[in-house]
C-alpha cells in the first residue's frame, strides 16, 4: 500500500452480500467518465486518479466493456498493473456496442456472456474478476439463462461474485435462485430514491448489497453544475438526461441550493453531504457502497472526505426535507425503456 495522508479519514471496508459476500472499500470509484460521456477524456488524468484512489484505500473499481467502448477497461487494466491484489475489480457486460461506438443492443445470451467475459479479462489484463454484472436486463432472454452462464464463469474461476444492474425486484429474485447475487448496481442518490419501494426490501431479504451509481446525481449534488457549466461533449447536455434541461434544471438547482446551505452548516461540501447520506442508508442487513465517478484527483479526495462526515438522525431528516423524494424534476433518463421494473 502507498502512504495515505494523515489528514484523510480511513476509508475502511464494507461487505456486499451475505450468501456470496465480497469485502470492498467503503467507497468505490466509477471509472466510466475517464473514457466517455463526461467531456474530454484524459487518459493520464484517469490513471493518476486510480493510483491516488488505491493509495487512499479506495480499492473497489468499477468499469464496463461498453465504456469507450472497450477503452475504459484497458485504461483500468494499465492503472492496476502490478497492484491487482489490492483491488476489488468490477466490470459489466450486456450493453453491446460496435468498436465505432454504435449501439447494437442489450444482449444477455449465454454465448455472449462467455465471450464478453473473456474479452474483458483480456482488456483488463487479469485472470479473474471480483464482481461481474449484467449491465442491463435483456428482456428477450430469461434471466435464468443469463445467470446460468454467469454461474459457469464462477465455476471456471474467471469470476468470483455476480451482480445485476438496474434490475427490478422480480428479476432479482429469479436471478438469485440460480446463483447468489452479491450486489445490485443501480442509480441511487438523494435525487433518485425509487429503489426504496420494492427493490431495497428484496435486497435486504435476500442478503444482496447495493452499489449506487451516480450517487451525486450525475454531479448536480456537488453544486458544480450550473446552466452554463456543461461543456460540449458532455452527455448531460445532450438530451439524455431530462433533469439537466430547461425548467427541470432550474427546479433541481433550487434543491441543490438547500443542500449547499445544510453542507455549510455541517462544515463539509454539498457533494460530501450527499455522499454521506447515501453511505448512511447502510445497516446490518444492507451493505451500501456508492461508486462516485471522477477523472480528477481533487474530486476523488473530496469524495473520500465524505466517509468522515457523520450524520445524525436530525441531519438525515433535514436533508430529506430539503430534497423531498418527489420534488426532483424530470426523468433520470430520456429513454427509460432499458430499465427493468
Amino acid at each position: 500500500m502507498g502512504m495515505t495522508d494523515t489528514a484523510t479519514p480511513s476509508v475502511g471496508q464494507r461487505t456486499l452480500g451475505t450468501t456470496s459476500a465480497l469485502a470492498v472499500s467503503t467507497l468505490g470509484l466509477g471509472c466510466m467518465g475517464m473514457s466517455e460521456f463526461y467531456g474530454t477524456p484524459d487518459e493520464q488524468s484517469g490513471i493518476d486518479t486510480i493510483h491516488r484512489a488505491l493509495d487512499l484505500g479506495v480499492t473497489f473499481l468499477d468499469t464496463a466493456d461498453m465504456y469507450g467502448p472497450f477503452t475504459n477497461e484497458q485504461l483500468v487494466g494499465r492503472a492496476i498493473s502490478g497492484r491487482r491484489d489490492e483491488v476489488q475489480l468490477a466490470t459489466k457486460f450486456g450493453n453491446e456496442r460496435n468498436p465505432d461506438g454504435s449501439w447494437v443492443g442489450i444482449n444477455g445470451s449465454p454465448e455472449y456472456v462467455r465471450a464478453a467475459c473473456d474479452a474483458s479479462l483480456q482488456r483488463l489484463g487479469v485472470d479473474h474478476l471480483d464482481l461481474y454484472y449484467q449491465h442491463r436486463v435483456d428482456r428477450s432472454v430469461p434471466i435464468e439463462e443469463t445467470v446460468g452462464a454467469m454461474k459457469e464463469l464462477v465455476d471456471a474461476g474467471k469470476v468470483r461474485h455476480l451482480g445485476l444492474s438496474e434490475a427490478g425486484a422480480d428479476t432479482i429474485r429469479r436471478a438469485h435462485a440460480v446463483h447468489p447475487i452479491t450486489a445490485l448496481q443501480s442509480e441511487y442518490s438523494l435525487f433518485t430514491r425509487d429503489l426504496d419501494d420494492e427493490v431495497v426490501p428484496v435486497l435486504r431479504e435476500l442478503g444482496i448489497g447495493l452499489v449506487p451509481y451516480s450517487p451525486l446525481g450525475r454531479g448536480i449534488l456537488t453544486g458544480a453544475v450550473t446552466r452554463d457549466s456543461l461543456e460540449a461533449g458532455d452527455s448531460r447536455a445532450a438530451g439524455r438526461f431530462p433533469r439537466f434541461e430547461g425548467e427541470a434544471l432550474d427546479a433541481n438547482l433550487a434543491l441543490v441550493e438547500k443542500v449547499k446551505e445544510l453542507a455549510a452548516d455541517k462544515g463539509c461540501t454539498p457533494g460530501q453531504l450527499a455522499l454521506a447520506w447515501v453511505l448512511a442508508q447502510a445497516d446490518d442487513s444492507l451493505g451500501v457502497v456508492p461508486i462516485p465517478g471522477t477523472k480528477r484527483v481533487t474530486y476523488l479526495e473530496e469524495n473520500v472526505g465524505a466517509v468522515g462526515v457523520e450524520l445524525s438522525a436530525d441531519d438525515l431528516a433535514a436533508l430529506e426535507q430539503a430534497v423531498p423524494r418527489d420534488a426532483v424534476a424530470g426523468d433520470r433518463y430520456g429513454d427509460m425503456s432499458t430499465i427493468d421494473s
